[in-house]
């Protein structure tokens, strides 16, 4: 959903996520969302929130009730899940190379995380490892989005994600990344291949880090491309985690479960 694609006259009702985080004292909104989220009532349209929250400048509040959209806190209330989160960019300009001092973090990582992998098959960066959190009782499963183009590959995944109680989503292709990324309910978790059709996982990576709604999203690299350099431009670019292929299917939800905080 771009800023300028908001229709003030959309109305927007508060999803269970919204509630249960506010009730439980456990929100990470900015201040801007949260004090939009609790004058959404599924009754008032944008442009009515607006003016009531008063002391917020109409962009100011286009921003933070995409922020919400985007992040499950708010849906359309004529029950549309398709909201058009910004990806003009994503795949316009090359992306950001790392900067020297994350290479330098992850160069001290690197050589443990390569290690740890031909031991385990996994590695899970303890620095970015999800602080231990449960699941609201009641709520939605997790989405995992595995970016991964190879058929039998797909399957396999969607089978392990919905046996362990995830709901899976597939991609293989920019044109599906895209689709699958700006589809809300946001992934919780991004399982990502390396080596893809038309782009490569750590070009992907690295447009997640940059773009502003996606930017905090678990993305662990599910590869067989493993070497220390790999794990390097990995870790550096922002991976929260590395599991080789072929993987055992309890290493894979073991790396889920960890950046879940599980």
């Amino acid at each position: 959903m771009s800023i300028d694609h908001i229709d003030t006259q959309d109305v927007f009702v508060p999803t269970d996520k919204g509630s249960d985080e506010l009730k439980g004292g456990s929100t990470r909104l900015p201040p801007d969302a949260l004090e939009l989220l609790v004058l959404f009532d599924g009754k008032l349209n944008l442009g009515e929130v607006i003016a009531k929250a008063g002391n917020l400048a109409d962009a100011a509040a286009r921003r933070a009730a995409q922020a919400l959209a985007s992040n499950g806190y708010i849906e359309l209330s004529r029950g549309s899940l398709d909201v058009e989160i910004d990806f003009s960019y994503f795949f316009g300009n090359k992306p950001e190379a790392p900067s020297d001092a994350a290479l330098a973090s992850a160069g001290s990582e690197a050589g443990a995380g390569a290690h740890k992998l031909s031991l385990d098959g996994y590695y899970v960066s303890i620095a970015r490892r999800a602080a231990d959190k449960s699941r609201p009782e009641g709520a939605s499963p997790d989405i995992v989005l595995a970016v991964e183009d190879d058929p039998e590959m797909q399957r396999m995944l969607r089978f392990l994600l919905t046996e362990a109680g995830y709901t899976p989503r597939v991609a293989g292709n920019r044109a599906e990344i895209v689709n699958a990324l700006r589809t809300l309910p946001s992934p919780d978790v991004v399982l990502l291949d390396v080596v893809l059709p038309d782009t490569n996982g750590f070009d992907i990576l690295a447009r997640i880090r940059q773009h502003p709604v996606l930017k905090a999203t678990p993305v662990i690299m599910l590869t067989a491309k493993a070497t220390r350099e790999d794990v390097l431009h990995g870790l550096a670019g922002g991976a929260d985690g590395y599991i080789t292929k072929p993987f055992d299917p309890e290493v894979l939800m073991r790396g889920v479960r960890a950046v879940l905080g599980r």
